[in-house]
């Protein structure tokens, strides 16, 4: 069993659970209808993702007991919804506006810039500085940070947030930690690191980064 199995009967089963609890609580509300839109397409465009451009970090094969392990650790995501639904809150128009566009930003971030790599290292192998890549070293990451940031808006409790946050810190952040490990064995990484955030893009001050580094005697 490969990794991305775990993860993939996850995504493909978010919009059965959601609908699940909406039965179970008979909870039909604006707040749940939305969420089940926003995390049920989100799941099923990960499926799409996989088919079409799929992460091979994911293709690693799991033991049995490892594969369970993962499945409960990640459907700690359901927490969200779970929290919408059996507390019957109505989240405010406003909230759901702002989740909605966060969801949006969040899913072009994510899975544009996969396909970005994906197509970019199949044909030219090597350091990615355009595009999405430009001024942010992990728009993957960052989008779907929001994407989950709008799902634990949704729910509008602190637990979901706390949750995204375990997640940001325990896999998140050392994941882009090890990235740039890997990444600074190109010789112009140094320069491409001076112009563009880890998370968030560097949308100042990266020409003052460049003029200093050539200054240095950098290329």
């Amino acid at each position: 069993m490969k990794a991305k199995h775990i993860i993939n009967l996850h995504k493909g089963t978010t919009a059965l659970f959601v609908v699940a609890l909406m039965v179970a609580y008979q909870n039909f509300g604006l707040g749940p209808w939305v969420y089940l839109a926003l995390h049920g397409t989100y799941g099923i465009l990960w499926l799409l993702k996989d088919r079409l451009y799929p992460d091979k970090q994911w293709e690693q094969t799991i033991s049995p007991i490892t594969a369970i392990f993962g499945f409960g650790v990640i459907s700690l995501y359901w927490v969200a919804p779970f929290l919408l639904i059996i507390r019957g809150v109505e989240p405010p128009l406003p909230l759901v506006a702002g989740a909605i566009a966060l969801n949006i930003l969040g899913v072009f971030l994510h899975y544009a810039s996969d396909a970005q790599k994906y197509f970019t290292l199949k044909y030219q192998p090597g350091l990615i500085t355009e595009g999405l890549f430009a001024r942010c070293r992990n728009p993957n990451y960052l989008g779907e940070i929001l994407t989950y940031l709008s799902f634990a808006l949704l729910a509008m409790h602190w637990l979901p947030f706390a949750i995204l946050g375990l997640f940001a810190a325990v896999l998140f952040v050392p994941n882009m930690r090890k990235k740039d490990q890997s990444l600074s064995r190109y010789p112009e990484f140094a320069d491409y690191k001076a112009r563009s955030g880890m998370l968030l893009p560097r949308l100042f001050g990266a020409s003052a980064a460049t003029a200093q580094s050539s200054a240095s005697g950098n290329p």
